[in-house]
């Protein structure tokens, strides 16, 4: 259950990222519904297991793009 979770999360975040470019994390958590940042990053993970995305840290956040 937890790895179909993952998936979809990660699915989101690719649509999102593909739809606006590089996102700061809050804004990312916003813009795909996600519920807590603990799914956020369940899916991030999975697109960084899978090399689709980038990141990078700021003093706050952390910016996502798209490879």
């Amino acid at each position: 259950m937890l790895q179909e979770k993952a998936g979809e999360l990660a699915g989101k975040i690719w649509q999102v990222l593909n739809e606006n470019g590089q996102l700061a994390g809050k804004d990312l958590k916003k813009a795909t519904k996600a519920k807590n940042e603990k799914d956020l990053y369940l899916g991030l993970g999975w697109l960084l297991r899978e090399d689709k995305i980038q990141t990078s840290e700021t003093e706050k956040d952390i910016l996502v793009c798209l490879k």
